[in-house]
């Protein structure tokens, strides 16, 4: 009973703290996520909380459960009208950059830390998407206001990116653990198409499912919002179960409903903003909590050489050749590839491989690099927005 009231406390004491430190980032211009970070890191083992969790499980179950939402989230709050303006370059970002991204950080990291060309290929999937939160929550706090084709293009990308990131995570423990499978190669391949075929089949099924129900059901006003929730958890948790991707899934879903007319919208719109601000702020205090501090500073001259090639080199390297044949001038191409922050997704994919036992402090690198995008990158949002002259312009 002591522990279940301790429990209680703490949960309700540290998401009020990270409410009221999201305000003071705010007035001290922080970036939003940066402040949630550090809430769960000094409530961790190393902070006055002291805190010791280390439940990597739990941990990678939890984060999967708030990412869906805030996914599902995402596509209920994104107009399709926006989504179709933005759907081939982001696509192509959300894909080849990622690939791309991918490669030359871990081409980076293979040439100036002569590690093995597989190890330096997961370190380069784990840190190779953007994070749909970090990008949307920073815009809005710095008051950046972007032209639509630009604003739906990091949009969009951010909300299906993550996908392939997870892939290409798993894809490299699976390479990692069986190097002496042959036909690794061919069934990494096929799994991909049947994670994607299953994920955007399942999506726009179920998606149509959400609508015919939303259509026909009456119920009470607030059984509404509970009813698109479950209905979206249903539909990740049955993607995941026959192997597809339950992330493209639950997006696709929420796109579709999000984007039709039915009894209480609203209502379920603010309730899945609300429930993807909680999921937003579990993750990230759970991310933090698992930080010990003493620990990474082995590690930060490694993780700022990933950094410096992930976002002078890499990301820009990705944005330029996948945007090559798109309308955007090279100013809004420049300013589109200084805004990939990296969020709580990278350190959510460090997870994987030590819950695989691979050798390697993926977790604390990936939460440095976090770090240093949060930092560099976050702080210098408007600045550079301002020299580039990218903002959407005022009516007179």
């Amino acid at each position: 009973m002591e522990f279940t009231n301790q429990f209680i406390f703490f949960s309700g004491l540290l998401l009020c703290l990270s409410i009221l430190a999201g305000i003071f980032s705010n007035r001290t211009g922080a970036p939003l996520l940066l402040a949630f970070l550090a809430v769960g890191v000094l409530f961790g083992e190393d902070g006055p909380g002291g805190i010791v969790f280390n439940n990597m499980s739990l941990s990678y179950s939890v984060c999967s459960l708030a990412l869906a939402v805030i996914l599902f989230d995402g596509g209920i709050h994104t107009p399709l009208k926006n989504f179709k303006q933005a759907c081939r370059p982001a696509f192509s970002l959300a894909t080849l950059g990622v690939l791309i991204t991918s490669g030359i950080t871990a081409l980076g990291i293979w040439y100036f830390l002569h590690v093995d060309i597989l190890q330096a290929l997961l370190f380069g999937s784990i840190v190779g998407s953007t994070d749909a939160a970090a990008v949307f929550l920073l815009l809005r706090q710095r008051g950046v206001k972007l032209e639509a084709p630009m604003s739906s293009t990091l949009e969009v990308e951010s909300g299906i990116n993550d996908p392939m990131a997870i892939f290409l995570t798993l894809l490299l423990v699976q390479l990692m653990l069986n190097q002496n499978n042959d036909n690794m190669f061919l069934l990494v391949g096929s799994d991909l198409i049947r994670q994607m075929g299953i994920g955007a089949a399942f999506g726009y099924a179920g998606g149509r499912a959400l609508i015919w129900f939303f259509d026909r059901l009456e119920l009470d006003s607030g059984l509404y919002p509970i009813f698109a929730l479950a209905g979206g958890l249903l539909i990740f948790g049955a993607t995941n179960l026959l192997q597809g991707s339950g992330f493209l899934a639950v997006y696709l879903a929420g796109l579709l409903l999000g984007n039709h007319e039915y009894k209480a919208k609203k209502l379920v719109q603010q309730f899945m903003d609300g429930l993807a601000w909680l999921s937003q702020l579990g993750m990230l205090l759970v991310l933090g909590l698992l930080v010990t501090p003493t620990m990474l500073i082995q590690d930060v001259p490694i993780a700022i050489i990933i950094a410096a090639v992930l976002i002078f080199v890499a990301r820009p390297a990705a944005v330029f050749i996948c945007l090559a044949f798109e309308k955007f001038t090279w100013r809004e191409k420049l300013f589109i590839s200084w805004v990939g922050l990296r969020g709580a997704i990278p350190i959510y994919l460090a997870i994987i491989p030590v819950m695989f036992g691979l050798e390697g402090n993926y977790f604390n690198i990936a939460f440095i690099v976090v770090l240093c995008s949060l930092f560099l990158q976050g702080w210098t949002v408007r600045p550079v927005a301002k020299l580039l002259a990218v903002e959407k312009k005022s009516p007179i």
